[in-house]
């Protein structure tokens, strides 16, 4: 469920296009007049603003918005003007561009099969690129092996479950693991890219219930590095997305500073996804709500940007 809270009585895109305009206009821009439009409306809506920004003023309103705003705001109001595939393949492209390889991971282990179709085909598009390459250029040995895998199966969406297979995989993971000495990847990455979400879940289930251990932590012990993280974001997101974006979320803000980069990629890639449910479990899991969080880390309109998408005033 999303969190984006567009007024009741919504003003015309076109309309929305002339007072980007008149913000743009004069010396410096009223960022806050952008923000209180551009955080209230969804991604048609936002499309449309952006067909009458260039027919009225022939110019690409993403380019006039990159040379009017800075910093944090800016790269978080960049990402939230594109459709949701393109989001997604601007921040894979994005973090493989500054070799983040846990950034890309997280995008791709975290969509289901057919959001990858549609952002594999909109990489392409804008980047002139193939996922797949970059991917190849950018990663090495068992991560390459399974992000590989992960883009190029089209798994199956659905909750049924085939309880023969169920059991089969967790024993074939344990003797890939656990049992042995050294650990057989290929059968991770077979059964970890080969399984829909429902399946892989049931798997993990079964697994705590045959051999008395999660397999997260199964995974934790036989695999390292971005190739475990891969696992994990792919099990994880099986199990309880929103309980993954929500830890996501709370190891951006914890401790010392602040991870903008991955605080603007999730809050602005779920909001219209299930940022209503990340929200639950972010209190559940922190016993803090995420807008309080988000308050306590930001500043400014970009503050105001982040609170307004994850449906939140302060």
């Amino acid at each position: 469920m999303s969190t984006l809270i567009v007024p009741p009585n919504l003003t015309s895109p076109r309309q929305d296009a002339i007072d980007l305009y008149k913000a743009f206009k004069g010396f410096g821009c009223d960022t806050a007049a952008v923000v209180k439009i551009l955080a209230h409306r969804d991604a048609m809506q936002r499309a449309l603003i952006q067909q009458e920004y260039r027919s009225m003023y022939s110019e690409d309103l993403t380019k006039r918005l990159s040379k009017e705003l800075s910093g944090k705001l800016e790269t978080a109001i960049l990402l939230w003007m594109h459709d949701p595939a393109g989001r997604d393949a601007t921040a894979v492209w994005q973090a493989l561009q500054v070799s983040d390889l846990r950034g890309a991971t997280e995008v791709i282990c975290s969509r289901t099969p057919s959001q990858i179709q549609v952002f594999k085909q909109a990489y392409h598009a804008k980047f002139g690129v193939q996922l797949q390459q970059s991917i190849h250029n950018a990663t090495t040995g068992d991560h390459n092996k399974i992000l590989l895998a992960y883009i190029g199966i089209g798994r199956y969406e659905g909750p049924e479950i085939d309880l023969a297979l169920v059991e089969q995989d967790a024993k074939a993971l344990y003797k890939a693991g656990e049992k042995r000495l050294g650990t057989d990847e290929n059968v991770f990455i077979q059964i970890f890219s080969h399984r829909s979400r429902a399946q892989l879940a049931a798997v993990a289930a079964a697994y705590n219930r045959i051999y008395g251990t999660e397999l997260t932590k199964a995974v934790k012990k036989e695999t390292s590095g971005d190739f475990e993280y891969a696992l994990l974001t792919i099990l994880r997101c099986a199990e309880n997305p929103a309980k993954y974006f929500a830890k996501v979320l709370h190891k951006a803000m914890k401790g010392l500073g602040t991870n903008d980069t991955t605080l603007i990629r999730v809050v602005v890639t779920r909001t219209e996804i299930d940022m209503y449910y990340i929200k639950a479990e972010f209190h559940k899991q922190f016993g803090k709500s995420l807008g309080d969080w988000i308050h306590s880390e930001t500043s400014g309109h970009y503050r105001t940007f982040l609170l307004s998408l994850i449906g939140t005033n302060h």
